[in-house]
């Protein structure tokens, strides 16, 4: 496990540019760069850029001279990596066009002010795991299941329209309580759907699929509603690196809360979703999402020698 460096082959700004990464853990990262004077504005989601003036100062630091194609290939391994349409810019125009496909016979609503409102929503400053880039995941992780065979109930699209309103509001905040986020996500749901022309019966299930997904827990006829909360946790069974990455979006996420009640509400929900047997509902997530997110839940429980989290 190191901090990597690649040529410096990019250019910009009058120079050329390396790409500084680490194959083990942002937090890795970011220590080597505060500690070898690193600009912080330089940080772009997985990598530092460097220009070339710091490269050798960097690899006497400790920096791994490493090619680009190995540098790259690591950080994908890493599970650290993001991809290009993970990235705001595309991901936007990509979730138009999903949003779109949600609407076949509305013309020209790949522009629609609705989903416009959303997506400024989901792209909030103080977003940082719970932003874009997770709506685009929940929806791939539905479409996904629905390739599977997974039965999705009498609403099918509504799965996914609660999908895309399920954290339009998120405050992460302390002084709400628990469970407001969603069901103020719901009401707004509610409230713009038949903008849509969204059936009523079609609403009132998006509605309460979205509150469904403050408890995560469906009852074995809610197809629907398994299916839309095992697309919303299937983080929890990602590889360790892109683990721990979610790990940091969260923690970000809840700026204004100490690090002690962080800890406390952490430990909490973690032991809540342990207690949940099994976590994922669906066949495909049992099968596939099971057994890796037990033991991401159980190593942030105990990470050092069965020391508890807190």
């Amino acid at each position: 496990m190191a901090v990597l460096i690649d040529p410096a082959r990019w250019p910009a700004h009058g120079t050329v540019f390396s790409h500084l990464v680490s194959d083990e853990s942002l937090e890795e990262l970011h220590a080597f760069a505060r500690a070898t004077g690193v600009a912080p504005n330089a940080f772009d989601g997985d990598h530092y850029d460097v220009p070339v003036s710091m490269y050798e100062d960097l690899v006497t630091a400790g920096a791994q001279e490493v090619s680009g194609s190995e540098l790259v290939r690591r950080l994908v391994k890493s599970g650290l990596r993001i991809t290009a349409a993970e990235r705001s810019s595309k991901l936007e125009k990509i979730l138009h066009q999903r949003f779109a496909r949600l609407f076949p016979n509305t013309s020209e609503l790949e522009r629609d002010p609705i989903c416009d409102a959303l997506l400024e929503r989901w792209d909030e400053d103080h977003r940082h795991y719970h932003d874009l880039t997770h709506l685009m995941s929940v929806l791939k992780n539905i479409e996904y299941l629905e390739r599977q065979g997974e039965p999705m109930g009498p609403f099918p699209r509504a799965v996914k329209l609660a999908a895309w309103f399920h954290d339009a509001i998120y405050r992460a905040d302390p002084m709400h309580p628990p469970g407001q986020d969603e069901e103020d996500s719901a009401r707004l749901a509610e409230r713009v759907l038949p903008e849509l022309g969204v059936p009523g019966p079609e609403i009132l299930e998006t509605g309460r699929l979205i509150r469904l997904t403050f408890t995560h827990d469906p009852i074995e006829e809610d197809f629907g509603g398994k299916v839309l909360t095992d697309a919303d946790l299937e983080v929890l069974a990602r590889s360790s690196g892109a683990y721990q990455r979610y790990r940091d979006g969260v923690r970000q996420d809840f700026q204004k809360v100490s690090d002690e009640d962080f800890v406390t509400g952490r430990e909490k929900f973690i032991r809540g979703m342990l207690a949940q047997n099994p976590i994922f509902n669906t066949h495909t997530g049992r099968k596939r999402w099971e057994r890796p997110a037990r033991r991401n839940l159980m190593s942030e429980l105990y990470p050092r020698r069965g020391k508890p989290l807190s």
